[in-house]
């Protein structure tokens, strides 16, 4: 396996995936956007916070819309972006996802990120 143009170029770049443990959930004003027991990747990147990656099983894909964003990490891929649409919220950009990773991050393909600085409406919690 070729390593990404990243990890070639950086080899001391730590991006780490595990299983997050337990319970996890996304919410925009007290909507439920996923809800996952036990299958969502943390993702640590260096020294910048974690994301949580769900599975499209558990996330509520009628509240997202297809964005035209797109965005390239050298050590991920590239990532498509969705909008957040509820019936009291609207958040753009807010979710992406890599279709076709990189392979050493094959495990992230097609999963979803929540970026929660998008919103101070939009909440990540690990539950019991």
């Amino acid at each position: 396996m070729t390593p990404s143009p990243g990890h070639l170029q950086h080899p001391e770049h730590q991006i780490v995936e595990s299983l997050a443990a337990g319970r996890m959930t996304v919410e925009l004003d007290g909507q439920c956007l996923a809800d996952s027991r036990g299958d969502v990747i943390r993702l640590t990147e260096d020294s910048q916070p974690a994301h949580f990656y769900f599975s499209r099983d558990d996330v509520q894909m009628q509240f997202l819309k297809p964005s035209t964003k797109t965005t390239s990490c050298p050590f991920k891929g590239i990532a498509t972006y969705f909008s957040i649409r509820t019936k009291d919220a609207k958040v753009e950009d807010a979710v992406w996802s890599y279709e076709d990773p990189y392979p050493e991050h094959a495990g992230l393909r097609g999963r979803l990120a929540f970026d929660v600085a998008a919103s101070a409406a939009l909440v990540i919690r690990s539950l019991p």
